[in-house]
């Protein structure tokens, strides 16, 4: 089995062309995409043994998620086949100072009426060396919650690294509600990833003397986040993203790392947005792959944060990107310049 286990709810994405608004749309493009799905699209990428867990229905739609990450060698051979509609979203591109828009219509999803029975954790994880999921898959129910708990407890018995991207989405659940089910998940977490906002509304952490909005960013504020994380929780590593929007259009991009002994922050990228969605998932992926080819801290956070500033060109939610394009970046060579 993959030695990178990812667990979540992979969607059918429904965008209108370029920068239409959903009023004026007459066509819309449809691809799939996710937060753990992306995140084992550019594991695979890298050249990594990775698989996507979830369930899906028999039918063709269905079918189409599953053949989308085959397509670039995710394995597959663990998602469970039932079940009667896919979950979908619908992405509205912002420009310059009007925000993108997501509306989610994932009520029902074949992952989201999923039970404990559906997957054995002992086959899934075998030879497996790490597993991930996010924040957003727990709070598509209690049902899921209690899967996430119990692949948590399955992998930290097997002695697999544990990672957790906080994800928070105030359309899915509250932040008491999320508090309360992410308390009991992030125990078992030994790298944890957040962004500006996921650990204040999850766990009321705040960094102070920031203002993202107004793209202020401190970097002793996320030190102190970080710091209270991975003591509360008990997490050996703690990611955040440093996200200083300008406009929907223009961003400051960066990364934090801690270790709990050293922090380690990250060059800062001026990106211009093609596609921000799945910016966060490419983070994470990056990271992981940093991790288990054993970077160094320093090395480690420019990975990720690289690749997640080159995802942030690419079109729909998963990041087509190699190990030598992100080293190349993270080394220096941000010209863009064409490549003959």
């Amino acid at each position: 089995m993959a030695k990178v286990v990812t667990f979540g709810e992979i969607m059918l994405r429904f965008a209108p062309e370029g920068y239409t608004r959903f009023v004026q749309a007459e066509t819309y493009g449809a691809t799939y995409g996710g937060g753990e799905a992306n995140v084992a699209v550019s594991l695979a990428n890298y050249g990594m043994d990775a698989a996507f867990v979830t369930k899906l229905p028999t039918h063709d739609i269905g079918q189409a998620g599953v053949n989308a990450l085959r397509r670039y060698g995710v394995d597959t051979s663990k998602i469970v086949r039932g079940g009667s509609r896919v979950g979908t979203y619908y992405l509205e591109k912002g420009a310059s100072q009007r925000p993108s828009k997501v509306i989610y219509d994932r009520a029902h999803s074949a992952i989201a009426e999923a039970t404990t029975a559906d997957f054995d954790w002992d086959s899934i994880f075998e030879g497996c060396e790490w597993f991930h999921f996010t924040g957003i898959t727990p709070a598509l129910g209690d049902n899921v919650a209690a899967i996430c708990l119990e692949a948590c407890k399955k992998a930290k018995e097997k002695g697999i690294t544990v990672s957790c991207d906080l994800n928070f989405r105030k359309n899915l659940w509250t932040s008491e509600k999320a508090g309360k089910v992410m308390g009991e998940l992030v125990p078992f977490v030994d790298v944890c990833i957040a962004n500006e906002e996921d650990a204040e509304k999850v766990f009321g952490i705040k960094a102070e003397n920031t203002d993202v909005t107004g793209g202020k960013l401190d970097h002793e504020g996320y030190k102190s986040v970080a710091k209270q994380l991975a003591e509360r929780f008990g997490c050996k590593m703690v990611a955040i993203t440093l996200r200083g929007s300008i406009s929907a259009s223009d961003n400051n991009w960066a990364g934090m790392l801690y270790d709990g002994k050293d922090f380690y922050f990250s060059k800062n990228y001026l990106i211009h947005i093609v596609d921000r969605v799945g910016g966060g998932d490419s983070f994470g992926g990056g990271l992981i792959y940093a991790i288990m080819n054993k970077y160094d801290g320093q090395s480690a956070i420019e990975f990720a944060v690289a690749a997640s500033c080159l995802k942030h060109s690419i079109e729909t939610d998963f990041n087509h990107v190699s190990v030598a394009e992100v080293t190349a970046l993270a080394g220096g060579d941000g010209s863009g310049r064409v490549q003959r």
